[in-house]
């Protein structure tokens, strides 16, 4: 009966909803006579021009639908517990966390799993995934109130670097002040001045010699021994390893940042979503370099 009341408000119709459920006009009327019985309430309210609900029908379709929708996604979970993934899934991440972790999961999931396409989103801002239909993402730095599902797989740090031969033949600056004496790469923005925040409140202004809009060119720059930039740990990582890079300042860091993946669904992840996650989830916590 509650599937036969939404039908009837959402079509704004007794003959609309039988349409839409594939049942007689009679039936519905007969159904929805039946429900406002046994609730004791008028649902909808009705003339030979239309129908439409009550106020306290419309606050039982928000319930009803609510209801439903739970339903659905349960019957999905359960039957997809033992299936095969299929269809399609959209993904969103930052640009350069994209190209080094999520494509490599990505390109894991579609060799596992041969009846799913996914859309790969990758954007240094933030997205409204349901606004967009994505489906799944991940998530660098403190979230809002939200309702979707939040896994926390790791975390990374905001860390000033420069080349080893920068600092060799320029000095390494000692506190957040000393910038002022040093070449600066911008990774972030168009203004002439920055501000680069560090712990206890102490922010910096700094006037970059060079501004670049992506993170992989401020890399470049500072290889090339331009000066100082400021970038999240992971991104440098390789070279940190390698040497070519040095972290400076490192006791005057901010609180790590953490990463989270993102999911819209309810309680029952469909079986593409809740096997990407999964997936996706594991190869984050097992890297090093984000934990």
């Amino acid at each position: 009966m509650m599937a036969v009341f939404v039908a009837v408000a959402e079509e704004q119709s007794f003959a609309g909803g039988a349409r839409k459920l594939g049942m007689s006009p009679p039936a519905v009327t007969r159904a929805i006579a039946s429900l406002e019985e046994r609730l004791k309430v008028r649902l909808f309210t009705r003339t030979t021009r239309y129908v439409r609900v009550t106020e306290a029908g419309q606050r039982y379709l928000e319930d009803a639908r609510r209801i439903i929708n739970d339903v659905d996604e349960a019957d999905d979970a359960v039957a997809g517990i033992n299936g095969e993934p299929k269809g399609h899934l959209a993904v969103t991440a930052p640009v350069l966390f994209g190209k080094l972790f999520v494509i490599p999961g990505i390109v894991d999931y579609l060799q596992r799993y041969p009846g799913m396409e996914v859309s790969a989103v990758f954007l240094d801002r933030i997205v409204n995934m349901l606004e967009e239909g994505l489906d799944v993402g991940i998530r660098i730095g403190e979230l809002p109130d939200s309702s979707m599902k939040a896994i926390r797989v790791g975390r990374v740090r905001r860390v000033v670097c420069a080349s080893s031969n920068y600092l060799a033949k320029h000095g390494m600056p000692g506190k957040p002040a000393d910038l002022a004496d040093h070449l600066i790469v911008a990774a972030s923005g168009v203004s002439p001045v920055v501000d680069w925040k560090f712990a206890h409140g102490l922010v910096v202004k700094v006037k970059p010699r060079l501004t670049v809009t992506n993170n992989d060119s401020a890399i470049e720059a500072v290889l090339k021994d331009l000066g100082v930039t400021r970038l999240l740990s992971y991104q440098i990582a390789p070279y940190l390893t390698s040497g070519q890079l040095q972290i400076v300042l490192e006791e005057f860091e901010q609180e790590p940042l953490p990463i989270h993946v993102l999911h819209c669904e309810g309680r029952y992840a469909s079986a593409k979503v809740r096997t990407f996650v999964d997936l996706m989830v594991a190869n984050l916590r097992s890297h090093q370099s984000l934990n």
